[in-house]
């Protein structure tokens, strides 16, 4: 695995050297995330238009799945290296756990502070329900680790069956999408002009973003997991809460940059749906698909910080919807959103100097 092959070649280096080694390969692979992802999304959107799929389904799908591809890319990434090498994939569970948190209370709020988000009452009714059940569920499977066979705290996992079952879900949840959006045409537009990009630079679009994503999210596995080490190993800190504190911040945020991206800009366009409904998709893929998808791969085992985490991110769900069901998004609620964020970033730095664990 190229992980293993990185960390083999740079094992002799200088201290300072491998610092910036792993800096290096944490902000490649970010670009490359953001960058290829881009790349599938649009080869991919191309060859669905040539096939006369819906615009709305192609953004139900495709769209949604393709911003959801950095988080699958590092934690699948962040799993075979946890099968392959031992010892726990906090990186994999931190990274959707922190990047579900970072959508709502960063990449919403910014959005929100910009411009105010009417909120329909069939979001209220529809997208926010499945949004909280799914939230639950995710949480409840990491939290409950007295199912695991786990011998204490230190424990916590998603197990292949758990995994089985949210992959499930991620087809349940597709196939609701595009029946919906055929039992409501009026919601479908007008047809957007088919590109003019040709197959042969699609389907390019399409492997060349495949393939750049793969190595994305290995180099930020790479990069993160070995900063984690430096500083556990450097600062006396603890090696899971390391690893857990920069997935949830650094590979959260930079796997969440595709939202953060559409969403701004969305919101600066006027088109406030798209915001919400960018934050509320995305969050529902990134349990029910990369979470899926990672824990059948490996299941994922942890630390017990992921069940404060779990717990937070469960919150922040509650909250967004408590805050929607009043009809209307406002800045104050922005504000207290981006708040929110900065406290829980706070709390998972003193967790980490300080050592607390659950």
């Amino acid at each position: 695995m190229l992980v293993d092959l990185f960390n083999g070649w740079i094992k002799d280096l200088h201290v300072g050297l491998q610092l910036a080694i792993f800096v290096a390969g944490l902000a490649l692979g970010v670009f490359c995330l953001v960058k290829f992802c881009d790349w599938f999304v649009d080869g991919a959107g191309v060859i669905a238009a040539k096939l006369r799929v819906s615009p709305l389904v192609i953004g139900l799908t495709v769209v949604a799945m393709g911003t959801s591809l950095p988080e699958l890319a590092v934690s699948v990434s962040d799993s075979i290296s946890a099968l392959s090498g031992g010892g726990n994939a906090n990186v994999a569970i931190e990274n959707v756990l922190g990047s579900n948190i970072c959508n709502i209370l960063l990449v919403l709020g910014f959005s929100v502070v910009f411009t105010p988000v009417a909120v329909k009452k069939s979001v209220n009714r529809r997208e926010m329900p499945i949004l909280l059940i799914v939230t639950s569920v995710a949480a409840l499977f990491i939290c409950l680790f007295g199912l695991h066979g786990a011998v204490s705290l230190d424990d916590i996992a998603v197990t292949r069956w758990e995994g089985i079952i949210l992959t499930v879900g991620i087809v349940a949840y597709v196939s609701y999408l595009v029946v919906s959006a055929k039992r409501r045409p009026e919601r479908l537009g007008e047809s957007d002009e088919i590109s003019d990009m040709p197959w042969w630079k699609a389907l390019l679009f399409v492997i060349a973003g495949a393939v750049g994503i793969i190595l994305g999210g290995q180099l930020v596995v790479f990069g993160a997991k070995g900063l984690a080490l430096q500083g556990a190993y450097g600062l006396g800190l603890d090696r899971d809460l390391s690893e857990a504190l920069v997935g949830a911040t650094v590979v959260a945020v930079g796997t969440s940059l595709p939202e953060l991206v559409t969403s701004t800009v969305a919101a600066k366009k006027g088109q406030n749906e798209l915001a919400l409904g960018n934050v509320i998709g995305s969050n529902i893929f990134n349990l029910l698909f990369v979470l899926g998808i990672s824990s059948v791969v490996n299941p994922l085992s942890t630390g017990s910080q992921a069940i404060i985490d779990a717990f937070v991110m469960l919150a922040v769900t509650a909250l967004l919807y408590e805050f929607s069901s009043r009809g209307t998004l406002k800045r104050s609620h922005g504000i207290a959103l981006l708040c929110c964020y900065g406290v829980y970033l706070l709390y998972i730095v003193l967790r980490t100097i300080l050592g607390w664990s659950f």
